[in-house]
């Protein structure tokens, strides 16, 4: 095997990863979905172009790489669903699977520190959306 296909092969091994890491991020809340999906689309630009076509196409993961590699922008839609699902997966945490308080708290801080970065995240304009299409 040459260093270039090693080379692919790795990517395509450290995107699907991400990919996963990504999916997983949706249901729970310390794993940050768009992050993950970002480096799954970086590795597979850079080693397989059915699969960078592929997730720019996926009904659901394409629209956050797409927003953010032209934008760096999410869209409210997109927010709102991201702290929906962050609160409603710390507040089930929280109460029905931890006991002690400090984790408590700490589910609560990085709750915080999530929904302060996401609210200051730019948000996609109307005339941003116009661009896309």
């Amino acid at each position: 095997m040459t260093t270039s296909s090693l080379k692919k092969w790795f990517l395509i091994v450290i995107g699907s990863i991400s990919l996963g890491l990504g999916v997983l991020g949706i249901f729970l809340p310390l794993l940050p979905t768009t992050v993950f999906l970002l480096i799954a689309a970086a590795c597979y630009a850079r080693s397989s172009k059915r699969l960078y076509e592929w997730l720019l196409a996926h009904k659901w993961f394409g629209s956050y790489i797409r927003n953010w590699r032209e934008h760096k922008a999410l869209t409210r839609r997109t927010k709102i669903t991201i702290l929906t699902i962050l609160w409603g997966t710390l507040f089930i945490s929280g109460f029905f699977a931890v006991e002690l308080l400090i984790i408590r708290l700490i589910l609560f801080v990085v709750g915080i520190g999530v929904t302060i970065f996401i609210l200051n995240m730019k948000t996609m304009t109307p005339d941003m959306v116009a661009e896309r299409s």
